[in-house]
Order: structure tokens, then sequence, then C-alpha cells
């Protein structure tokens, strides 16, 4: 016996050298062993291992090992085994000193890099020998070389299973296939393994790149070469190899060999090297003076993914820092793979070049596939990339199709049959029964010489009928049968599988194996009808298709043989999908037999062959060419005749389908017949036209001539008279007409004294309307400039909803906004662009390659779905798509949550794809992704609605003499008070039902504030300093107050006493501030019973004064949700809450009172304060009387006032009128609120609010993050984000950290969106998610920058010098950062401005 390094006692006579005995260890004992070494205590027992929480690329199956990984969930993991391939960070992350999970199993150079470099207690670390095998808890390991990086190695894994048996697992961490691997004995023996969990890193059939060794052989030409040329011009080079801290050994090491050069690495380095045995070689060396081959980090010379981007800043920097007139770089990776024309890729910049060297240490394409072929398992397990976790993923399926001619899927077939067959038998307890025995004496006596003839009088499967046969037998066969039936196409005969049962003795397996090897053979028997069709009375019954030959005509001596032995049952359903074998694999004559399947004459046509055939062929006779223009009269009539009895025959069922989907009557079955046939029995087509052209009283069928544009020309009038007449309507015969022509004509951009809004409308009175109205507004609305003409069309939709279908008013509001609830609802649909890709191509049965590659070129999901959708032909589709519908799945979506959502999310969306027409997916896809793009916000379609409500009711009174001025009147007025009504009440469910109750008597007085749907916070300007202010404020009573730096809010208390609490943009954030609500509710006054605060929430240290904090200490603050509170107990930072106006109480509205009486009243409802909980916002009051330019006293005390809140860390001070046009105004701004912030009275700029749109790669310190990001303000008008500046300074390396994870995956975009407008180009755009403070020293014309375009400069934008990152602005959405005529605005603000017009 002896013990490892941790004192565990281990069987065999292992030590760490030459062992004579299997080295036997149990994990459990080694990890308790540990545990007791570092800590007098014993381990706490740990629950049964339950492989559930473990990736399953990550565990060996049937066994409680984990491969590579260390970083898991608070408790689980419950195993103990752990085994690390090799030390690099992807790894062995979660390793660290404070390691004490499990006990790791690896290689000796990796045991020393884990103790010494990551400090993880030696008891846990048990270092195992290579090529030796090893005992672990009962299954046989062997470590093997992976030829990957120092100490890297391949796990085999024999698992002795509960049976008796064995399963073997190979797992490569990351490796490098080579020749060597095949000669090694132990790999060898892992040949038809039950898995390889593989590297699949090059994964890709364009990772095909060279060999090691030619790649270190470049190196070495190229530094000789190199060196040589600059000995003769006496320059001195330095090349630079960029390497990993582990890794790249290989490649140095040759280097210093070949070259006969040293090789410059730094102290860490050289401490690994060390440790790896290396360092003692002479080849390594610190001092930079002995040789001019020098290792720097990994990305110093650039980054290299996605693709390279060469870093010559910094390889400028290292050459005049250490005197060299030339530098020459290699990084040698896969991922810089570009070979062209047998050179590596080169990048040169003046006296700079870097090479991209192939050199990898993983396997490439090829490699991965010679060693799937050379090991032959029965699966392959990926082990990177995306997905991976899940072996039924999509990438995971994908990875393995490029190895699924190389594994061995006959075995695994017969594992399955096995499986199967045992199991199917087991249950059945009855008939437990030796089936390969029991058949074996069956077939004993049997004739076994197969048919003379081959099989050709084989009839198809059906059930035979049979006179005698032992029923036990009988029973046996038949779920034999069965089970085949299961396991074999659809094609195989009857009598083909009795002669396989015979033949392999009732063996499945053998059944199954056989039956593959020799299938072409039997599908070529099965095929031959002329026995079962011609020679066999066949049996029909009722709609059963099987058929039932005679079996006194059978000719097959093997048939006989069956049909005498074993009595089948009288009828057996076998039917399954047919799959010929034509379609398993390609041979030669592929083509051939695929031309020769379109050939019409080919196909077999019987008597009772179903209608959907017909339908198929007469769609393909309509479209052929067979008529030509110059046909006779005679062909004419003959063609006409046959046109109307596809009409009422062949298209009976598409016919029956349309008259059911639009709701029509059997009196219009003619004329939908006529319709189905010019759709040329394409019902999309036909549902078009039908939309387009209705006929009253019919659902919308019109009763305009239908126009067959394939008839010739040739074709008479008078035919076409008669035609007519016998259909009940006028037919055009000769005339050619598109549906699409006819779709294009949209009257809701007619003028409005024009447009009708039932005439013009595409359904009729009652009906729901169609989604089809909505979308066709929507794409007339794109196409326009200018709000006037949109506001016009979106006018005339919705009076088409209000005559014909008021219901649907408030869905399609809705849809017009982009919105599926009230913004302090918090109801979002939570769906991602990958989820929307992945339901288009389910939709529309296109792969993701093709949607990423459609993107890139459109730059529109939308417009990706909408060419997707014209290729695309559907043969029954589903109804229409109608506006409730689709705005209630949208809600539907909105409430998926828990396991399994994604997938019902995904099907819903799914359903509303596979139902759209038109351009209806195209702007579906759109409200899917919340970017509609067609430029109506709100405040153009509020007013659109009560433009339309007046116009309808003004133009239903006939009887009255109503004037021009009246009507402009009541529209201007109606538009207005609905705006107005919706700021103080943004609640679209109750603000357009009001709407439509009141109609032209609708005003701002109908509506009051509701206590629980917060309104729309009242704005501030910009002062640039005390005296500015003070000429606005000259004579007018005024108040001054601190701007404090918190989180604005919006307090309510409901009339069931409970209180809510809103952002500035209607967020509900009452679960983040429970603290809060607890003040409010102890301080208010009971008498309030309602009331709607504003306020200022402010982050405070109780602790020293109640000190106010930073609103980046806010920031920290847990955020919380509706399933997730924050508790009281777990609050951090404090906060205190100044309040300072007060808009609603006790059921009265108070915004149109003075600021003073506003104040009066805020003080009745909380009559006391406590500093540093709640308080009112400190203020001065200055009176008309004091409101002058004169006073010195007063403009000394305002500016006292405004140092001593910046001494207490406020912003700036606010200053209100107290009197005159001092109401409360929902979303303007108004100079009765101005703004006073540090920044503009030092004129180091001004502070804007702006969203980042793109960002380059960082070089330098900041390599592998984003540095510097690009900025842009938002244009309402245009719904464009403009840009204004690039941003780099300001921000944390943290900062940096998170906005790195932050912008990944969906937030990437892969193309510039065409709502982005600037003249920048980066490395890459992302999504607006965020909105971000930024200061800046002043503005200037930008060529460069699109803000405020046309507002200041005609041709140019502005943009801001020295911006620098304040901070995060956490409470407003990206379209409510700063617009385009703030930016305009500020700049004329601005005391020091360039002359513009010198400028144009």
């Amino acid at each position: 016996m002896a013990t490892d390094s941790s004192g565990a006692t281990i069987s065999g006579n292992f030590s760490h050298g030459e062992n004579t005995e299997t080295l036997n260890l149990n994990t459990k004992e080694l990890y308790s062993s540990a545990i007791s070494s570092v800590s007098s205590q014993s381990p706490p027992p740990k629950p049964p291992f339950s492989s559930l929480s473990i990736p399953q690329s990550k565990r060996i199956p049937k066994t409680n090992f984990i491969v590579d990984l260390f970083r898991f969930p608070q408790h689980s993991s419950t195993s103990v085994a752990f085994f690390l391939s090799h030390f690099h960070s992807d790894h062995y992350s979660g390793l660290s000193s404070t390691w004490s999970k499990g006990i790791i199993f690896c290689s000796h150079k990796t045991a020393r890099l884990v103790e010494e470099i990551l400090q993880v207690p030696s008891q846990f670390v048990f270092a195992l020998p290579m090529n030796q095998m090893v005992m672990i808890d009962g299954s046989e390991v062997v470590l093997i070389e992976a030829n990957h990086c120092p100490g890297a190695v391949q796990f085999l894994f024999k698992v002795k299973l509960e049976n008796g048996g064995f399963e073997r697992y190979v797992h490569t961490g990351d490796f490098r296939f080579c020749d060597e691997m095949r000669f090694d004995s132990f790999l060898s023996g892992f040949i038809g393994c039950d898995g390889v969990f593989l590297d699949t890193t090059y994964c890709n059939p364009k990772f095909v790149f060279p060999t090691q060794e030619e790649s270190v052989g470049y190196v070495v030409s190229v530094i000789d070469k190199i060196g040589k040329e600059c000995v003769e011009t006496k320059k001195k080079v330095l090349f630079l190899v960029a390497t990993y801290v582990i890794g790249k050994a290989k490649i140095l090491v040759e280097i210093a060999r070949r070259c006969k050069r040293k090789i410059v690495v730094d102290a860490r380095k050289m401490s690994i090297l060390g440790i790896l045995g290396c360092g003692e070689s002479g080849m390594f060396t610190e001092d930079v003076n002995e040789s001019d081959v020098h290792v720097v980090g990994w990305n110093v010379l650039g980054e290299t993914w996605p693709y390279f981007r060469p870093n010559f800043v910094k390889m400028s920097e290292i050459m005049v820092e250490k005197g060299y007139d030339k530098v020459v770089g290699f990084v040698p990776t896969g991922w810089t793979y570009e070979v062209k024309r047998n050179k590596f890729a080169v990048r040169f910049k003046d006296s700079m070049e870097i090479h991209l060297v192939p050199y990898s240490e993983h396997s490439n394409y090829d490699e991965l596939r010679e060693y799937i072929k050379f090991l032959k398992p029965k699966r392959v397990i990926p082990t990177v990339g995306v997905d991976i976790e899940k072996l039924d993923s999509k990438e995971v399926n994908k990875m393995q199709k490029h190895f699924s001619g190389l594994v061995d899927e006959m075995a695994n077939k017969k594992d399955f049959l096995l499986g199967f067959y045992r199991q199917s038998y087991q249950k059945n307890e009855k008939n437990d029964v030796d089936v390969v025995s029991g058949l074996a004496e069956v077939y004993a006596g049997e004739d076994k010489n197969a048919c003379e003839d081959g099989g050709d009088n084989v009839p198809s499967r059906g059930p035979l009928l049979h006179d005698t046969a032992p029923s036990s037998d009988s029973s046996v066969t038949e779920r034999l049968l069965v089970e085949l039936c299961d396991s074999l196409p659809a094609w195989v005969t009857e009598e083909q599988m009795l002669y396989l049962i015979k033949k392999h003795a009732g063996n499945p397996v053998e059944i199954v194996s056989n039956f593959y090897e020799c299938e072409a053979e039997l599908y070529k028997q099965s095929s031959l009808p002329t026995l079962s069709l011609e020679n066999q009375p066949v049996l029909f019954d009722d709609y059963v298709t099987d058929l039932k030959p005679n079996p006194e005509k059978s000719t097959c001596p093997d048939v006989q043989a069956i049909q005498e032995g074993f009595d089948l049952p009288k009828k057996m359903n076998l039917t399954k999908g047919t799959i010929s074998p034509g379609k398993r694999g390609k041979s030669s004559g592929s083509k051939s037999n695929k031309k020769a399947k379109k050939d019409p004459k080919s196909r077999p046509v019987s008597p009772r062959q179903p209608t959907i055939f017909k339908f198929f062929h007469k769609v393909l006779d309509s479209g052929s060419n067979s008529v030509g223009v110059g046909s006779e009269t005679e062909e004419c009539n003959t063609y006409k005749k046959m046109v109307h009895n596809d009409a009422t025959e062949a298209y009976k069922e598409v016919t029956d389908q349309f008259i059911d989907i639009v709701n029509g009557s059997e009196s219009v079955r003619d004329y939908a017949a006529s319709i189905i046939d010019e759709a040329k029995g394409d019902i999309n087509r036909a549902l078009n036209i039908y939309y387009s052209n209705p006929i009253p009283g019919e659902g919308g069928l019109s009763s305009k001539s239908i126009q067959f544009s394939h008839c010739p020309e040739a074709c008479s009038s008078q035919e076409g008279k008669k035609a007519s007449e016998k259909s009940g309507h006028a037919v055009n015969i000769c005339v050619q007409s598109s549906a699409e022509e006819i779709v294009d004509k949209n009257y809701v951009s007619l003028p409005l004294e024009q447009y009708k809004p039932k005439e013009h409308a595409c359904w009729r009175d009652g009906q729901p309307a169609p989604y089809i109205h909505l979308v066709r507004t929507f794409a007339s609305v794109e196409s326009e400039k200018g709000n006037i003409k949109a506001m016009s069309m979106l006018c005339n939709m919705f009076r088409s909803l209000l005559a014909l279908s008021p219901e649907d008013v408030l869905p399609a509001v809705y849809l017009c906004t982009n919105k599926i609830s009230a913004d302090h609802e918090n109801i979002d649909l939570n769906i991602g662009g990958s989820l929307i890709s992945s339901a288009l191509e389910e939709a529309c049965g296109i792969s993701r390659p093709t949607v990423r590659d459609m993107y890139n070129s459109t730059g529109d999901l939308g417009d990706v779905a909408q060419l997707c959708r014209q290729t695309q032909k559907l043969l029954v589709p589903p109804p229409p798509l109608l506006i409730r519908d689709v705005f209630s799945t949208l809600r539907k979506i909105s409430v998926q949550s828990g396991t399994g959502s994604t997938r019902q999310k995904k099907n819903l969306i799914v359903k509303l794809m596979r139902s759209c027409r038109e351009k209806e997916i195209k702007f579906l896809v759109r409200t899917l992704a919340r970017n509609l793009r067609i430029g109506a916000m709100l405040r153009t379609v509020l007013p659109a609605l009560g433009r339309a409500i007046v116009m309808n009711s003004f133009w239903s009174c006939h009887n009255k003499e109503l004037s021009e001025n009246c009507f402009r009147e009541k529209l201007e007025g109606v538009s207005a008070a609905i705006v107005e009504a919706y700021n103080i009440l943004p609640s679209l469910d109750v603000v357009v039902p009001s709407l439509m109750d009141k109609d032209i008597e609708f005003s701002t007085s109908t509506l009051s504030m509701v206590p629980g749907i917060p309104i729309k916070p009242m704005l501030v300007k910009i002062a640039k300093g005390v005296e500015e202010f003070f000429e606005l404020f000259q004579d007018k009573a005024f108040t001054c107050e601190y701007k404090y730096d918190g989180q604005r809010a919006q307090i309510h208390k409901l009339l069931d006493g409970t209180v809510r609490i809103f952002s500035r943009n209607g967020d509900e954030t009452t679960a983040r501030f429970p603290d809060l609500v607890d003040v409010i509710k102890q301080f208010s006054c009971p008498v309030a019973e309602t009331f709607m605060l504003d306020a200022e929430v402010v982050a405070i240290d109780r602790k020293n004064g109640s000190k106010l904090m930073s609103f980046q200490e806010l920031s920290t603050r847990e955020r919380g949700s509706k399933d997730a509170l924050v508790t009281t107990e777990s609050i951090k930072v404090e906060v205190c809450v100044f309040v300072f106006d007060i808009m609603f109480v006790n059921g009265e509205q108070l915004l149109a009172l003075p600021l003073r009486e506003r104040r009066r009243r805020l003080k009745e409802v909380f009559p006391e304060t406590r500093p540093g909980y709640l308080e009112y916002a400190k203020e001065i009051t200055v009176e008309a009387e004091e409101a002058s330019l004169n006073n010195q006293d007063t403009l000394s005390r305002i500016n006292a006032f405004l140092g001593e809140a910046f001494q207490s860390s406020c912003e700036g001070i606010m200053v209100k009128s107290l009197d005159v046009d001092a109401g409360y105004f929902p979303t303007k701004r108004y100079d009765s609120w101005l703004k006073v912030k540090r920044d503009y009275v030092d004129g180091l700029g001004d502070t804007l609010d702006l969203v980042p749109i793109g960002a380059w790669h960082g070089n330098g310190r900041k390599a592998g993050w984003y540095s510097p990001f690009l900025m842009a303000c938002f244009n309402p008008e245009t719904e464009e984000f403009q840009s204004v500046c690039r941003v780099m300074s300001g921000f944390s390396d943290a900062f940096y950290i998170e906005m790195k994870e932050l912008y990944s995956g969906d937030k990437i975009l892969t193309k510039k969106p065409p709502y982005y407008r600037t003249g920048e180009t980066p490395d890459m755009w992302f999504s607006a998610e965020v909105v971000w403070e930024i200061r800046g020293a002043d503005f200037t014309v930008s060529l460069v920058h699109s803000a405020a375009l046309g507002l200041v400069h005609p041709s140019r934008g502005i943009s801001v010098r020295f911006p620098r990152f304040i901070r995060k602005v956490t409470d407003r959405n990206p379209e409510e950062c700063s617009t385009a005529a703030d930016i305009a605005e500020i700049f004329h603000a601005q005391t020091r401005k360039m002359n513009i017009t010198s400028q144009q």
C-alpha cells in the first residue's frame, strides 16, 4: 500500500515514477483525506451525484467524472472527481487557492502549474502518470499526449457497467491530431468506442490550415531572410512573437534551435518555462539585449477574433522605445488563416509588418475528420462551440453532421434495436418466450431457397389470407413484424419482411443489419408492380388500401412456405412514410431518375387517384406554355371549357376552403371558382384578388370582370360573352392582369375629402378588420416623408376602422405605436433577434446562413422576412390575419414565462408568420423587433385618430349646415385634446375608448388623472448662468431649488393605501424602494387619501451626517422586479426622498395651479419631515420686487445658494416661476423651469444624454475592449439616431469589461441600420440599448457627424468637442435621450461658436 501527497491510502505500489501494480484510486477516500489535512473537521457528506446540473459535454456517461469544468452555481455539483486536460484559462476557470470541491486529476506538468500558479492546495491535486492505466472509482483511465501545450493530455475512460460490460469514451481536451497517434497502443484500443468528446474549435471546412511543421518552417525562413537583409543594410530589426502565457512553446523552441537565437521572455513567462522544465535549457533569457527575438502578449500585435486587426500603434511604440529600425511580428493561430497562392498573409505599414501564421495547437477540419475516421466511434460529442451544453441543440447537430459518414452508425442501429427489442418484450409477462430460438424451430423444416425469379413476384405489403398455422408462432411473428415495420421503410413488403425473418432466424438485429446491406436490391423487387396490381385479384375494404392477393396464384416457394407455416392477422396497419433508397444516398443514376420523375408521362395515373393529386396536375398544366399566341379558335374553345371545368371540379376543394375563409355563400361559388382559376390554384393569390375587389353584400367579393392572363389572344369576344353568361359575371379572357397590380391600389393615400371610409375599405361592415388594412397603411406611410401626409393616411385608416369595426381601433392604435401595453405596466415581449430569426427559418423554410446573408445585404429583418415570403408558396394557408388577433397574440407572447416559454413564444410567432400575405410579415417582424420604422409616433397617431373621429362625425351629419371654420376648429381642437389627455393619463386603454365615446365633444377636461397611472413629467430648459435666468424672471417671483444628483421619481398613493413609485419614463420601480414606501406611508397626512408627487430619490450616507452620495452609488442598488422584491434587510445603499411638487391630491387635479399654491398643498400632505429620510427640496424664494438685475443683494444671495448646492454634491440649481405661467405642464419645456449646472457656470461644456450606437476595437492597454464608442442623439421627426461624437475617456476598466459583456450576441448588428445616420464607420454597430450622460467642452459644426443636420447648417451636423463619459442614465429609454433640437438649441445658446454663414 502507498499514500499520495495528501496522505490518502491508495492501492498498489504507485509512486510518481515507475510502478509495478495498477494504481487503484478511490476519489471519495482521497477527498476525505484531503479535507482532513487542511481542516480539523471531517468533510460534510455530499448528496448522491446528479448529472442533471452538469453540461453533457463536461461529464463522462455513467460516472461521476467531470472534465474541464470547475465553476458551478452554488450546491449544483456533488461530484468530487474532476479531470483537467491542460492549463489554459478557459479550461481551469473556477480553480483558485480556495478550491476544496474535489480531487483534480491531471498530468504532472499541469499539476505543477495548478499548484504554483493558481495556488490550489496540493492535497486536492493528483498527478497521474502518462501512458499507464489507472483504476479510478472502478473505471480504467489512461492519459495520452494531446499535442497541444505542455502538460496537455487526452483522457481514455473505460467505464464498467452494472451488467458486467464496458463503455469506452475518449475526451480529447484541446488537441492537435498527428500521425503518431495512430500508433498509440492505448488509443488503438479505443477504436469503435462509445463516444469521443471532441475539440471542435475548428469544426468548419474553411479551417484547413497547414501542419505545424510547415508553419514553423515559414517563421524560421522569414527570420533568416529578413535578418540577413538587415545585416546587409545595417538596420536593427526586432522580431516579436505573440504567445499565450501557456502554450506555443514548440514554435519558440524551434525558432531558438533552427535560427540559433535565444528567445527573450518576461519574468512570468520564464517562471512558467521553468516549471515546465524548459527554463534551464539556455534557449530563453530575460535580458532584452541578448537577442532580437522577443515574446509579447497575445493581443499586443492586434486582436484575432473575429478577424485580425493589427495594432501598429503599439508596435511603433515598442520600436521607438527599444531603438530598432524595423519590427516584424508573428501571430501564430488558426483564426488568422488566410493562405493564398501558397503565401502566408502579411500586414504592412511603414517599417513594420505582421505575419499571420496559421500555426495552431488545435486540430484543423481535415484532421478532426481523420481522427474520427481512425477511431470510428458510435457518436461525437462537441466540447467547443455555441450551445454545446445540450447535445440535442441545433449547433451540436450541425457539428455532428460533419462526421456523419465516419462514425459507426450500424453499431448505433444495433444497440437501439436490441434495446427496443428487449424493452418491448420485457413488458409482456404472459409471452415470456425466447423469440430467436422459437423462430429457429419454426423455420427448421422449411425450404430455405429463395425465389428463382429474384423475388419479382413478391406481392406488395399487406395482410395475406392464410389457412393454417400454429397460433403461438403466429403471435411471435406478428409482434416481430410490427417491430420491423417501425424499423424499416414503408416500401418494404410484408413478404420481404417474412423472408428476412426466416433467413436470419428471427434475430431483429441481424435482419436490420442485412437489410441495409441489400436495401437497393429489395427496393427494386418491391417496385415491380406486375404481380401485385395485374396478376392478383385485389380486394378493397371500404377506405382501407391494404392489398389482399390470392395466395393460390403465388408462384414463389418462399411465400408459399411462409403462408403455410404462419397465420398472420387479417388486418395489420403497417403504414409509414416511404423513403426510397435513392434518397438515402446518391448513385450514378440519381440524376436520370430525378429527370424521369419530372416527366408527366411517367407519372402513374389511377382511376381512384385522390382529388388532391388532380389539383397538383392542374396547377402544373395551367402554368405550362402548351398553348401559343397563334392557336386556333377551336383550341381556345377547348381550353376555355377546360378552364371552367378546372374551376368547378379540379379546384373544388380549394374553392370550398376559399368560401369558408371569406365567410361566403353558395351564391358566389362560380365567381369564387373563377378567382381560384385565375390564381392558378394558389389560394394566397386568390385571397389577394378577393380582398382587393370586394362584392357588396358578399363579404367583399367584387363584381368587376375577371381577367384570365393565360387565355390566347385568338379567343373571340363572342366566346368571352358566352363564358361570362355561364358564370354570371363579365369575363375578359384576352386582357392580361396580375393580382399584384390590383393589390397595389391603396386608398388610404387619397386626400381626406376623397377618401370614403366604407367604400374604400377592404372588408365589409360588421366584420373584424384584417391586419392587411393596417399593413398597407404602414407601407404608404413608410414611403412618404413628412408628418402631414403621414397623419392624413393614418386618419383615413382610422376612419374605416371607426366606420366598420370600432372594436379594432384600440388594438390598431397599439400596433401603430409599437406598444402592447401602457409603459407603467412593465409588459414587454422579451424576445430577441435570434428568436425572431429562428421563427422565420421555421415559418419560411430557409436556413440560418441564408437569413444572415440576407440581413447583411438589407440591414432590416423585416425586409428579410418579406423577401423570404415572396419566394414561398403555401398549399393551404390559414385564414387572413386580423388586427385583434395579432394584438392578442402579442399579449400572449408577453406573458409566456418559465420552462418551455421560448418554444411557446416561437410557436406563436411562427403561427402569425405563416398567416401573413403581401407585406404583413415585414411589419409583423418589425413589430416583434420593437422597431416599426414608419416615422409615426404617438404624437402623430393620436392626432390622426382625433381627426378621424371629427371627420366621420361631421360627414355623417348630412342635415346640418356646418361652416368650414367650425369644422377646422373641431379638427384641431380634438386632435390637440387627445394629446393633452394622454400626457396626464398615459393609458391608451382609457384615452381611446373615452375619445370614441365622447366623439367631437371630447376635451382635455373629459379625463382626469388617476393615481397608479403616472403622468408625463414636466421638462426643463437650460440656463447658462445666474445673469441669464435673472433676465427672464425680471419683476417675477421665482424660487431656486437644489438640483439633486439622483433619480427622478413620481410617487403615487392609491385609495386602498398602497404606494407606487414610477421613474421618469413611466416604468414602475416600487420593488426597488421598499424603504421609501415605508417612509411615504409614515410621514404622509392621513387626510391625504390619494396623491401624486414629483420628487428626487438620492443616495445618502446616514452614518456620515446624511451626506449626499452620487448617482453612481444609487445605481448600484438592487433593481428588484415584480417577482423579486428587494427586501429591507438586503438594502446596502440608503436613500432620502426630496419632494418638490404635487400634481394631484384627494381627487383634485392641481396642474393649473401656480407653484406657490402647489407648494402649500404639498406641505399639507407632509406636515412633518425627517432629515435623511424625507425632506423638501432645499430652496430660496425671490419675490417680484427683488427680481432685478440692479439688486446686487439678490444676485449675491443666489450665487451663494448656487455655491452651497455645489458643496452639497448637487448638480446645480433649478429656477422656477412661482406665480406667472407657473403651472405644471407635462412633457413641455417652458422658460418657467430652468436648470443651472456646474458645467454651464464653469464653461466646461454642456451635458447631453446620448446613446452608444457603435464602437471600435481598443488598442494597446484597451486591447480586447471597446474604445472609443460612437454616440448619437435621437431625432423624433425622422426616427433616426444621429451621431454626435466619439467618446473614449471617463471609463473605468470595470466599465469596459461590463460593456464588452453587454454588447455581445444579438446586440451587435451585422450591418449599419438604415435609421442610424453618421459619416463614421465603426468596427461594429450596436443596437440602441442604453443612455449615457456625456460632458463636452463646446459644440462645433462637423462634416462627419449628423446631429441636428439641417437645423444649424444645411449640410453639416453638430459635434461635441472633448467629450467625456459621466455616468449611465438608467431612467431613460434610448428614444428619450437628447434630441437633435436640444443640440441645436444648446449650440445657438453657447457664447463661443463659429460663424455658420461663412461655412455655407
